[in-house]
């Protein structure tokens, strides 16, 4: 246990008031063997020296510049490690820890810190963040069953933010991020937060045939083509007094784009085969992984109808970029996937998941927790997640900042590590070396170096 303060100031899990002058802050993001007790960010305003270490329960407090954090992580010393700040510039110092400190994958002792750097305290994985923004973000818990546009992140929280501010007005919105990001989520929250009353109903423009778009969306008449047997409400009424999402908009044809247009100027629809225009009241909510002003510019999408769809423009980060909230995300599926708990998080599938890159985002993030269970018993160790992730060379434990198993020698990959590995990979030279990016000799000597024979793990 951390030596505590006089006079201190306990921090509760709930939102601090903020200071006045910009800060970094610090995210304890997960405990290992309580996943379900959420994530905590901590300001360090005013702060000069963060200790970490072993205690009953988790809690903080401040005093004379000093944040002391406790933690009931039993594979934490008592005294951890400390970060300590001189000038702008932020370095960690293990304090002589039985199980060690390691950042971004990397046994540590003292070492300058960076914005993002991950930082493993035994079972507890923690990030840094320096000079995120332009104002004090404060502190903050979530749990587990937190609002799902809760985050860590106090830029992108204050943009989404702006959804409950606009969620009245019947401005139109248009949502851009890369595939899996949360688009539909923001969309159905802004549509939650607003008036009306009718349904949200999301249409995939990507997914409808070029020649079926307007029938799909507008609707048809009787007799309007072969087939046509009778007249069809289409997508657009369907949302009449609520909301019409339209995800990957950037994927429809120009003559599609033109008729959707008069749906928003006119607030009105004509069927296909239809002479009368229907009058409609919704809300058009768009989103696209796609640079639609570059589409404009290259007069591939209507300038026209981007101003009409984008009254309100909103980015959703890609997960890469939310480390602060990749803890929390991975506790929330875990606890909505378990059929049974508490579910126990090994480090090293933990320290693989912080240097994946996600190229598909939190959909990316929710089949892997879901396809780990699965696999695991009460556990998701680093064999199921290397299966899940289908064993690609960005699921290691490698540094993210060099995929070379070389940079890493010889703290940077441990005995427990590599046996994981083989383990995961049944004592596959090949399959271990793709994992670590790196060539099979390097591999057979970093295991002859620790004592490992591949022998052991084949079945």
């Amino acid at each position: 246990m951390i030596t505590r303060l006089p006079t201190t100031e306990t921090l509760p899990d709930s939102v601090c008031a903020a200071a006045a002058a910009p800060a970094p802050y610090l995210v304890l993001a997960i405990e290992c063997a309580r996943p379900a007790a959420g994530s905590v960010r901590y300001s360090l305003a005013g702060i000069d020296e963060v200790r970490i270490g072993r205690g009953d329960d988790r809690r903080a407090w401040r005093r004379d510049g000093i944040l002391a954090i406790e933690v009931p992580d039993g594979s934490m010393s008592a005294e951890h490690v400390r970060l300590v700040r001189a000038g702008a510039v932020w370095s960690l110092q293990d304090a002589g820890s039985k199980n060690g400190t390691h950042v971004n994958g990397v046994r540590a002792v003292r070492q300058p810190l960076c914005d993002k750097d991950v930082i493993e305290a035994a079972q507890t994985f923690l990030v840094l963040r320096v000079g995120p923004g332009d104002a004090e973000p404060g502190d903050l818990a979530l749990g587990v069953d937190a609002d799902d546009l809760a985050t860590l992140d106090p830029r992108l929280a204050a943009a989404l933010a702006t959804i409950d501010r606009i969620a009245h007005a019947d401005v139109p919105l248009l949502i851009l991020g890369e595939t899996g990001t949360g688009k539909e989520i923001v969309a159905r929250a802004a549509h939650d937060r607003s008036k009306r009353r009718g349904p949200c109903i999301a249409v995939n423009c990507g997914a409808i045939a070029p020649t079926l778009v307007e029938s799909e969306l507008f609707g048809y008449r009787r007799g309007a083509f072969s087939g046509a047997t009778e007249d069809r409400l289409g997508l657009v009424r369907a949302a009449d007094g609520g909301s019409l999402f339209l995800d990957e908009i950037a994927e429809l044809a120009p003559a599609s784009q033109a008729a959707l247009l008069r749906v928003i100027q006119e607030r009105e629809v004509v069927p296909v085969g239809g002479t009368v225009p229907v009058k409609v009241d919704l809300r058009i909510v768009s989103a696209t992984c796609q640079d639609v002003a570059a589409l404009v510019a290259l007069g591939r999408f209507r300038r026209d109808l981007h101003a009409r769809i984008a009254g309100f423009t909103l980015a959703l980060p890609a997960l890469r970029d939310r480390r602060d909230d990749l803890g929390l995300l991975i506790a929330r599926f875990v606890a909505r996937r378990a059929d049974r708990a508490p579910i126990k998080l090994d480090r090293l599938a933990i320290r693989a998941l912080f240097q994946h890159d996600w190229p598909e985002n939190i959909r990316e993030l929710d089949q892997l927790v879901t396809a780990a269970l699965a696999l695991g018993d009460g556990a998701i160790g680093l064999a199921q997640v290397s299966q899940a992730l289908g064993a690609r060379p960005s699921a290691t434990t490698a540094s993210p900042r060099s995929h070379d198993l070389r940079a890493l020698e010889p703290q940077g990959i441990d005995r427990e590590a590599l046996s994981a590995l083989f383990e995961a990979h049944r004592g596959n030279v090949s399959r271990v070396a793709s994992a670590l990016s790196t060539s099979r000799s390097q591999v057979r000597r970093l295991a002859s170096r620790l004592g490992l024979a591949r022998e052991q793990f084949r079945k």
